[in-house]
């Protein structure tokens, strides 16, 4: 099997919307299974209010709350941890847990974290700064500003660069450890790929329809004049014109759309109609699959929509596929993945340039089981490379070549061939549904792990000092 065809899996992906060790995890935090066992310190003495005099007062003075094989937990860190959490789930208008459950909570998940770090760094895994530059990379072009601007805004926030990679590389090193032990633990069926299918088809009704859509955005400004308001509906129209001359959707997106999601296609993806502005549900209503509707007019300005796909029993029969060629070097004690990504940007110099071919490369030098076919690894659908591969090919137009690209096989360069919509063969939406089973597997899987290892650790919760 060719490696980036192993399931990708959401555990922890790789690129952290905001660095999951400074805000992000603070999304579904939950006392870890078994913990009750032990006796919790109380959380008023753990983590003081944010802001607080006496807050600002324990961390002049701080001290170890837990010690998990002999590596201690400090107040501040989980002080730091709790204050940032906090403030995420304002921002995103989610309520804060209460002050004693919050400083639980992450307390747990600073224990849940230290014990899979110690796992890696036991176990031999290590993290090349390559691979950290990279993720650090990804954290700001996923929140849309420079590396140098998101540093000022952490140091604005008291966070240091060192300690952003120090907790960059402490997450990749977890990711790692994971991958390594849940990975092998999993496999699907085709039993089970059918009792997914019965119980789909079981519940599917009406009222439970679901919806792919194409999305172009113009955007139309709150107090625009009248004038401005033309001028964005004939740019809408144009754009609109050249899909029914038949422009492809996901280019003319990129060249259009002014929506978050244009970059990548516009395409929507498979959703409960529920889930998607009423405008659109009513708008494509009666649109068979392929039709364009619009130009709807909006609040938000002018959208153009394309029915990409429509079903009632939660399997996609139409997705939008990427043919993609690669070339791997896999990581070792004389090839670290600095020195990978050296030679490949060098490969990918020598194309760009027209000294050699990408595929006459590839059988030279891949080190994968494509590397014979010149790295070619056919046409795929989403789901079915690991994300720090999909994530790069996704924002390739056909015909780029990638920088080196880290994830847990190696270093890939990435070309992306061509890009079409296609119906889905009953093979391939039958991959579809093992890679759904799959995913929902590996996070039991992985709760499953979890708990083990945190059953395994010595854990001694600290009282503060008197």
């Amino acid at each position: 099997m060719n490696v980036p065809y192993a399931m990708k899996h959401r555990v922890l992906p790789l690129a952290l919307a905001c660095l999951t060790a400074l805000a992000a995890q603070a999304q579904g935090l939950r006392p870890t299974p078994g913990a009750g066992a032990m006796r919790l310190p109380s959380a008023a003495t753990i983590l003081p209010p944010a802001g607080s005099a006496a807050g600002l007062g324990l961390r002049q003075a701080d001290y170890i709350v837990a010690v998990v094989n002999s590596e201690p937990i400090t107040n501040n860190e989980v002080s730091v941890r709790a204050e940032r959490v906090a403030q995420q789930l304002g921002s995103q208008g989610v309520a804060v847990p209460a002050h004693e459950q919050l400083a639980k909570d992450v307390l747990e998940r600073l224990i849940l974290e230290k014990i899979q770090i110690q796992l890696a760094k036991e176990s031999g895994i290590k993290v090349d700064d390559y691979a950290v530059d990279q993720a650090e990379q990804s954290v700001a072009r996923q929140n849309d500003v420079s590396l140098e601007e998101m540093h000022r805004r952490l140091e604005q926030d008291g966070v240091s660069r060192k300690r952003f990679r120090d907790d960059l590389r402490n997450q990749l090193l977890a990711l790692r450890v994971r991958e390594r032990e849940v990975e092998g633990r999993v496999r699907v069926s085709d039993l089970e790929v059918d009792q997914y299918l019965q119980e789909q088809q079981k519940d599917a009704a009406p009222g439970k329809a679901e919806l792919n859509l194409g999305h172009i955005l113009i955007k139309v400004a709150e107090n625009a004049s009248p004038e401005e308001v033309a001028r964005r509906q004939a740019r809408a129209q144009e754009a609109l014109a050249k899909l029914q001359d038949g422009g492809d959707f996901a280019t003319l997106a990129r060249e259009y759309s002014d929506a978050p999601d244009g970059p990548n296609g516009a395409i929507l993806g498979l959703r409960p109609a529920d889930r998607y502005p009423e405008l659109f549900v009513n708008a494509v209503q009666q649109a068979a699959i392929g039709t364009l509707v619009g130009p709807l007019r909006s609040p938000a300005g002018f959208h153009i929509l394309k029915v990409v796909d429509r079903t009632h029993g939660g399997v996609p029969t139409v997705a939008m596929q990427n043919h993609a060629r690669h070339i791997l070097l896999r990581i070792g004690p004389k090839l670290s993945e600095r020195q990978a990504a050296e030679r490949l940007e060098d490969l990918r110099q020598r194309v760009l340039r027209g000294q050699a071919d990408f595929a006459t490369l590839a059988r030279e030098y891949s080190q994968d089981g494509s590397a014979k076919n010149g790295g070619d690894l056919g046409w795929a659908g989403p789901g079915r490379y690991v994300p720090e591969f999909e994530q790069v090919l996704d924002t390739l137009k056909p015909g780029e070549i990638s920088q080196p690209v880290v994830s847990r096989f190696g270093v890939h360069l990435i070309e992306l061939l061509e890009r079409r919509e296609a119906k889905l063969t009953q093979r391939e939406q039958r991959d579809m549904v093992r890679d759904q089973v799959r995913e929902k597997k590996l996070e039991e899987a992985y709760t499953t792990w979890m708990q083990e290892a945190r059953g395994r650790a010595y854990v001694e919760y600290r009282e503060p000092p008197q």
